[in-house]
């Protein structure tokens, strides 16, 4: 399992397209380094598509999506069952190539591969979830019927920081409905998406079923305007996300795009306090707080808000930080140097905008030159400072403090964000209140990320997501195909008449 094609002209690694089966490299000319984001050195090259090449990707999963969809149910299956095996088999090297391309740490990286594993295992059940309805006798000898089938060629863009677990969010129900797939990844860390395709095609996908077009913002705005493309999946910035919603549903296409997200974690004076600060820790800056399901807010409500910031403190000077291979480091760097340097600079501004700056991660010192960070806490953070309102991406995190829970909620929802939110409380009441009261998509009851599972459905509100669509799940199947309603009738010769009245059931 390569996911490359030797060397390009300069000696760096390359990193090709995978159109109709086989690695297919870019005729651009244009292309990008790929980083080790824990020295900084370059260690591979990716090649931008042409709006021709993605022309090729699309034009060879249009050629496989006949003899696709009239595979049956149980051959599509069967292909999710050995993909699933495969995965499983190669879990070790695809979490390695992930660390080696993101820098997130490998036990880390090994988690995003199993949550994606999840909807690979959801997808095998595709026989049962494509059932359609059947009604007789809907009107006097005539039978009702309903079946979903797929749409066509679909697309999926996916953003850098889960290479792994978002591409099979997508294209795991996307191909076992019946259509053909063509995925557009991240340029920053584009090798993981060379190795699915190599393994779905050795668990026995036909070729042109899935493609691979490496690129940017050339290739996006093919997929949205090619008129071949029926659909169009998409994660990441709002202000993207925005633009392929627009963009792809102007051309008639169908678009589930999500977002941005600033989730907050409402912590009670009830709750535990060392509790929360484990919580509070794991979920700000796991993967470097290049989450989209990262805590970034904490909501420090009363009297907790003191023992809190400190709790918090105490743990973030005991964290290791360090590359990726080394297993004792818990948080890796970052994506890119300019992304570290942009996250670092929220630092600055909020200790101008009047807030506390209680731990400041530019003070950890790093050997090398790999693109690192410390993890930062930021105290009386408040509306209206860049530090609050902007969607960092990366190891800081906020705390606003409430008098109390109604102001704690008003936050919450005032927010133009509504991805992923949290309470830590020890009142059932509260919890159940909060649940009720807040506005947003994925709620956790004393759990700081909540991320759902491969059989409910991911998705925001607000600007988390553009689009009626969530993603994953029931909510994918529904997604990815459309249903027909078939309305049948054997009638009897000898009793047919002309009647030009509105028919009718009873």
């Amino acid at each position: 399992m390569a996911g490359v094609s030797g060397p390009g002209p300069d000696g760096a690694r390359r990193i090709d397209h995978w159109i109709g089966g086989k690695r297919v490299p870019s005729a651009s000319g244009r292309a990008l380094p790929v980083y080790d984001p824990a020295t900084g050195r370059v260690q591979a090259s990716v090649g931008l598509a042409t709006a021709g090449e993605v022309d090729d990707a699309v034009a060879a999963a249009a050629e496989a999506f006949p003899a696709w969809r009239r595979s049956s149910l149980s051959r599509r299956a069967e292909i999710m069952f050995r993909f699933r095996h495969l995965l499983d088999e190669h879990r070790a090297e695809i979490a390695a190539v992930i660390s080696s391309e993101h820098g997130k740490v490998r036990a880390d990286a090994a988690g995003e591969l199993a949550r994606g594993i999840e909807n690979v295992e959801f997808a095998c059940g595709i026989p049962a979830l494509l059932k359609g309805a059947y009604s007789e006798q809907a009107a006097t000898d005539v039978d009702v019927h309903s079946v979903r089938q797929p749409l066509g060629v679909v697309a999926g863009i996916t953003p850098f920081n889960f290479p792994a677990m978002v591409p099979l969010w997508m294209l795991t129900n996307a191909i076992a409905c019946g259509n053909t797939f063509v995925l557009k990844p991240s340029e920053k860390d584009p090798t993981v998406s060379l190795l699915l395709a190599e393994l779905l095609a050795e668990a026995g996908l036909p070729d042109g079923v899935f493609n691979v077009v490496q690129g940017d913002a050339v290739a996006v705005d093919r997929l949205l305007a090619h008129p071949d493309v029926a659909a169009v999946s998409f994660v990441g910035s709002t202000p993207v996300a925005r633009h392929v919603y627009v963009t792809g549903t102007a051309n008639g296409k169908r678009v589930q795009a999500l977002g941005g997200a600033k989730n907050h974690m409402v912590v009670l004076p009830d709750a535990d306090v060392d509790v929360a600060a484990d919580a509070a820790v794991s979920a700000a800056y796991g993967s470097a707080g290049e989450r989209c399901m990262a805590v970034s807010v904490l909501v420090a409500v009363g009297a907790v808000a003191d023992p809190l910031v400190d709790a918090v403190a105490r743990r973030l000077r005991a964290l290791r930080i360090g590359p990726a291979d080394d297993p004792e480091s818990e948080m890796g760097p970052l994506i890119t140097r300019e992304h570290r340097d942009r996250v670092a600079s929220y630092l600055d501004a909020a200790a101008a905008e009047g807030a506390t700056v209680v731990v400041d991660g530019r003070e950890h010192r790093f050997a090398g030159d790999g693109f690192f960070l410390g993890a930062s806490l930021v105290d009386h953070v408040r509306p209206g400072m860049k530090v609050y309102d902007d969607e960092i991406f990366g190891p800081v995190l906020s705390v606003v403090r409430a008098g109390t829970y109604d102001e704690a909620i008003r936050l919450v929802n005032d927010n133009p964000y509504g991805n992923g939110c949290a309470i830590f409380t020890r009142d059932g009441g509260a919890a159940r209140a909060f649940e009720f009261d807040v506005v947003c998509g994925m709620v956790g009851v004393n759990v700081p990320i909540p991320v759902p599972v491969a059989y409910y459905s991911f998705g925001g509100w607000k600007q988390s997501l553009f689009g009626d669509t969530a993603i994953y799940g029931p909510a994918g199947i529904d997604f990815y195909t459309r249903t027909k309603v078939v309305t049948a009738r054997w009638p009897d010769p000898a009793t047919s008449a002309v009647d030009l009245g509105f028919p009718r059931t009873r």
